[in-house]
């Protein structure tokens, strides 16, 4: 099987990338989907982050509002830190259920991981390839504040924060720029695809011809 990380500043456009790889064939396990899950009250990282936090951040029903949990960790870097403590493990052990999962399903398949930070955190080791999607930096603006909730100060604070295109993009195998129309997005990323379907195939072949 071959595992592929999908990375990408804010609002570049790893989504959509993602969803296209998945129509062609990939798994595709979303990292924020998977962060969602463990803080449900009923999800591994519920109770740590509780505590850490306090109960400020809590709705009334007892689910954490992330947005207030975004404003207790904002601008403040040791409790950024303290946060992804406690959600990435839970969230690296579902993906590697997934994983583990589909590979029993689909030895050759082709797995894709799509997070925001795979690079920033080293993780970019752990695939045997990597796609870095980006656009122009103007556009990750305009995009980000369509979002619900967002604001200018916010955004900018963010993508001031952010480990440099040009540093991300020595850990890349692949680049898919979104800045034109989403046609050419797509066709960029069925290259990529078809790529990513070469090299699997030929290691199915050596694969093979080993046992042979």
């Amino acid at each position: 099987m071959l595992k592929v990380g999908l990375t990408g500043g804010l609002a570049s456009g790893k989504t959509f990338v993602g969803e296209e790889l998945a129509r062609l064939g990939c798994l595709l396990i979303q990292a924020d989907e998977l962060g969602h899950e463990v803080l449900e009250p009923e999800g591994e990282a519920y109770a740590g982050v509780v505590a850490e936090f306090g109960a400020g951040i809590l709705t009334e029903d007892g689910r954490i509002d992330r947005g207030l949990l975004a404003a207790e960790v904002f601008g403040a870097p040791e409790r950024l830190a303290r946060l992804n403590a406690l959600v990435h493990p839970p969230v690296r052990g579902r993906e590697e259920e997934l994983i583990a999962r589909f590979q029993s399903d689909h030895p050759d398949g082709i797995a894709v991981v799509e997070a925001a930070i795979l690079i920033e955190i080293g993780r970019d080791k752990d695939f045997d390839r990597m796609i870095l999607v980006y656009c122009r930096p103007e556009q990750q603006l305009e995009r980000a504040l369509r979002r619900p909730g967002a604001t200018g100060a916010g955004v900018r604070a963010r993508l001031a924060r952010q480990m440099p295109l040009e540093e991300k993009k020595k850990h890349a195998h692949f680049m898919i720029d979104t800045s034109a129309e989403k046609q050419d997005t797509l066709r960029q990323t069925r290259a990529v695809w078809e790529a990513l379907e070469g090299e699997r195939r030929t290691a199915r072949r050596e694969c093979l011809a080993g046992e042979g």
